[in-house]
């Protein structure tokens, strides 16, 4: 038990043999390099929103220092591969943090169509934000429930974690839907926009912000894409031993 609680609290280094929460040991070099990446995106993001005093855009903010804060304990986990606070503190902020970026993907949807018109968009600029951040909610509160289920059973000896399992990819689904519709949202945006040629009565500094947007949605949905087939495909142990965050 000594030993158990050393492995678990302790900051011993990889034993051959000895399995980890994660299934491998977390890459070192990964961990810096996005600390580093959404450290300095934070920053950039903070000094904008407060200058331009667009304050509705600190939830770019918020969403990179959680992911500085995940990708922290993954850095911890590459040299303390066995520690339970540095894998619980990695696993409940990484999951949360992208919900942060689709908010302010919402809400700049809603401002363009307030710029644009309301020609632009079937939806009411504020319902994109009230309708897709509640699936969001729904989406983390079932995953969360799922993979809590699913840890429980994976710590015990013959524990079954299909049940936790499904509750989990249920949730992942259920998100995959949601951003599915809004993608659907925001293409029907864009058809609109260009046939009507609303671009042209926007200045030329809106059209990077414009592209960035798509951009920023088309990477959203990829990476809600990925885990659905992985999850769905595997139980519990195998899935969490993925290091693709």
């Amino acid at each position: 038990m000594d030993d158990r609680i050393q492995l678990q609290y302790g900051c011993p280094a990889y034993i051959e043999g000895v399995g980890t929460s994660y299934g491998y040991v977390p890459s070192l070099g990964a961990g810096i390099a996005y600390c580093a990446l959404f450290g300095l995106s934070m920053i950039v993001h903070t000094v904008q929103f407060t200058w331009k005093r667009q304050w509705w855009a600190s939830v770019f903010s918020v969403g990179c220092l959680v992911e500085v804060i995940g990708w922290a304990g993954r850095t911890w986990s590459a040299k303390c591969p066995y520690n339970t606070t540095a894998f619980l503190m990695q696993i409940s902020t990484l999951i949360i943090a992208p919900t942060f970026f689709t908010a302010g993907i919402y809400i700049l949807l809603g401002r363009f169509i307030q710029v644009l018109g309301r020609e632009s968009s079937f939806l009411k600029p504020n319902l994109y934000l009230w309708i897709f951040c509640t699936c969001d909610i729904i989406s983390l509160v079932v995953q969360a429930v799922g993979g809590g289920m699913a840890s429980g059973e994976a710590n015990k000896i013959g524990g079954d974690t299909a049940t936790g399992t499904h509750i989990m990819v249920a949730g992942i689904v259920f998100q995959l839907f949601s951003i599915t519709i809004f993608v659907f949202c925001a293409v029907d945006f864009i058809r609109r926009t260009m046939r009507n040629h609303l671009l042209q009565s926007v200045t030329g500094s809106v059209i990077p912000l414009f592209a960035a947007m798509i951009l920023s949605i088309v990477c959203i949905y990829i990476r809600s894409i990925y885990p659905v087939f992985h999850c769905a495909r595997r139980r519990y142990n195998e899935f969490v031993s993925l290091e693709f965050t």
